[in-house]
């Protein structure tokens, strides 16, 4: 298995994004970034929260620099989609639009390559 970072596979440059937009009073520091493909980051936004779709509540976005991965999502049997197990899993998901069309297709062809899910993120054995 290669380890090759996600971008390496994106048909767009990944940004480095503001996890607390600047609007809002974020700092314009290292600490405060993350790598974001472009269509995340444009959904995203300067948002900070999203509707979680299964109570309708406002409750925050997933932040990579603040919160593990795994402690809000988990991957699909097939490991194409992204299914949530906390609300902030279902508002981000929703709020980035996660399981688009071209993620899923990409997901499929970086699976038969053993590219995905990326190896900080397996939580199966493959």
């Amino acid at each position: 298995m290669s380890t090759a970072p996600p971008e390496d596979y994106a048909n767009q440059f990944y940004a480095a994004e503001h996890t607390f937009p600047t609007s809002k009073g974020g700092k314009d520091d290292v600490k405060n970034y993350a790598l974001s493909c472009q269509p995340c980051n444009n959904h995203k936004y300067n948002k900070t929260e999203g509707i979680d779709p299964a109570t309708g509540k406002m409750v925050s976005l997933f932040n990579p620099r603040q919160q593990k991965w795994l402690d809000h999502f988990v991957w699909s049997p097939d490991l194409i989609l992204i299914y949530a197990i906390t609300p902030i899993g279902r508002a981000t998901i929703q709020t980035l639009h996660l399981n688009r069309k071209n993620l899923q297709r990409m997901r499929a062809v970086l699976l038969l390559i053993d590219e995905h899910p990326p190896k900080h993120l397996r939580l199966v054995k493959k």
